[in-house]
């Protein structure tokens, strides 16, 4: 059911937010403006349905492993997708002391589970399970699928944006029909419309975190292994930070790795839920808290 959900969440929020787009195009360039942005939308969310992890395996200079090479995260995730009734996803290491990890992939049977070479350094077997489970939680749940076009789309959105306002401010601004447009109608859509676009990602990125986090430690039996390697991840992910792809692709991993280059007002702004109130959740399980 819970996949199912998901499902619809996917075709709900994209089909929002290629009309979004395409009322952008309409307020750009008319008719004409509407029609194309929104055609840009489809093909991108195409796009992104079926290379998308791909292409964030390449940005992350992810390099696949074999069991030679990584025996433990192997051993660990043979077990856990067995328990789960998966099949078994491809591995990659990232050549980064940054602890971190993500899984990317449309669904369960085209998956890529990454690690960073700083996790398999900090983290205790006990703890890198509690990670793992949580990445192939996600793979379970379609949510790399929701979160990935969600980025892509909410992006386009957000640059149609700023190219709506920039032309409004410089004048150049003209709808293809006989009306003409209104200034303050199209710098309304070129402010509010990356706002949405970004609430709706964020909203989407949070609560797969939480739903993953339970899903993990379920799947492990124990939510205390992926609390302590949480509270371990954000630590190592202030110390050292992450020197590959940037923010547009922070909602991939497990804790965010571009934590330390904001103040505290960007928790606001982020992609993953505050790790103290992960851990919190997690811990409460034990007593059989549950949260919708």
């Amino acid at each position: 059911m819970g996949v199912g959900r998901n499902y619809f969440k996917t075709a709900l929020l994209m089909s929002f937010l290629i009309a979004l787009l395409a009322i952008g195009g309409y307020a750009f360039g008319g008719g004409g403006g509407m029609l194309l942005f929104g055609g840009i939308g489809l093909v991108f969310n195409f796009v992104s349905y079926w290379f998308s992890d791909r292409i964030a395996l390449m940005m992350h200079r992810a390099q696949e492993a074999t069991r030679e090479q990584l025996p433990d995260v192997y051993e660990i995730v043979e077990r856990l997708t067995r328990k789960a009734g998966m099949p078994m996803p491809r591995i990659y290491v990232i050549p980064s002391m940054t602890p971190n990890a993500f899984a990317t992939g449309r669904n369960p049977s085209h998956a890529a589970v990454a690690v960073t070479e700083g996790i398999l350094r900090l983290l205790d077997k006990r703890q890198l399970e509690g990670v793992l489970a949580h990445e192939l939680s996600h793979v379970r749940n379609r949510d790399i699928l929701i979160s990935t076009i969600a980025a892509a789309v909410a992006g386009l959105i957000s640059s149609l944006g700023y190219a709506v306002r920039w032309g409004a401010m410089l004048g150049g601004m003209r709808r293809d029909d006989d009306r003409g447009g209104s200034m303050f109608e199209m710098l309304a859509w070129a402010i509010l419309a990356p706002l949405v676009a970004m609430v709706i990602q964020l909203a989407v990125s949070r609560s797969r975190e939480y739903g993953a986090d339970a899903s993990g430690a379920e799947l492990v039996g124990d939510p205390e292994p992926l609390a302590e390697a949480l509270l371990a991840l954000e630590r190592g992910n202030e110390v050292q930070p992450y020197e590959y792809g940037g923010p547009a692709t922070a909602h991939l991993f497990i804790v965010n790795p571009f934590h330390g280059m904001g103040a505290s007002i960007m928790n606001l702004l982020s992609t993953h839920p505050p790790i103290e109130e992960r851990v919190r959740r997690l811990r409460e399980m034990r007593r059989g808290v549950r949260y919708a």
